[in-house]
């Protein structure tokens, strides 16, 4: 009988700890599966727009390499803006818009068109490190060509304290060199080039030595 009242006192203890307790742990399970049906929701979404992003940027590079197509222009233009407006952090936003403004410098020779397009890619490009600064190098070279000089030396300069710089250092100081030409500035263009040749990776470049030898150094300087 002792037992029968120790299993009867467990069975209550049961049941008043469940009804001082039940609906918060009822309460605790749920918000638990919330978070982990609403963190694989979020995964798969992510993987959604990822795919869709790529798919976007596909169907650019196909348009940009289809120059039999005269409206190939127009789909370039729409789809990086599709990218920009509907997959805004995602890296292929940031590669089609590197691809719009090649499109809008050399075939629509729009450098101001160009250079918005890469500010745009440049602020969204900021955790890649790599690819900011080639994303930097062309924005540079989209100011230099609207003739906005100053704007392309200052691009040139906030890139210095960058990771990744020292692969870039030697396309920087040949393009500075190239713009301080531009303004009237033989020395300091001069100076840049040499600087280009000590930082070149890649051995001597002959048409950095072609741009020497205009200003008087020749190869065995």
């Amino acid at each position: 009988m002792a037992e029968l009242n120790t299993e009867e006192e467990q069975v209550q203890a049961i049941k008043d700890w469940w009804k001082r307790n039940g609906s918060s742990l009822l309460m605790g399970i749920g918000a638990a599966l919330a978070i982990v049906f609403g963190w694989q929701a979020w995964q798969n979404h992510q993987d959604q727009q990822r795919t869709e992003a790529a798919n976007q940027f596909a169907t650019l590079l196909n348009a940009f390499g289809n120059e039999a197509d005269e409206t190939s222009g127009e789909t370039v233009a729409f789809v990086a803006k599709t990218l920009r407006d509907d997959y805004t952090d995602s890296t292929y936003a940031v590669y089609g818009n590197l691809v719009l403004a090649r499109q809008q410098l050399i075939e629509e020779n729009d450098a101001e068109a160009a250079v918005a397009s890469l500010q745009w890619a440049l602020e969204k490009a900021g955790e890649h490190k790599a690819l900011a600064m080639v994303v930097r190098n062309r924005l540079a070279r989209a100011q230099f060509s609207g003739e906005r000089y100053d704007d392309a030396l200052a691009t040139i300069d906030a890139a210095g304290s960058m990771e990744s710089a020292d692969a870039f250092a030697a396309i920087f100081s040949e393009l500075r060199g190239d713009i301080l030409l531009a303004q009237g500035d033989e020395k300091g263009a001069l100076d840049a080039y040499l600087a280009a040749r000590e930082q070149s990776q890649q051995g001597r470049s002959g048409i950095l030595e072609l741009k020497l030898s205009d200003l008087g150094v020749g190869e065995e300087a």
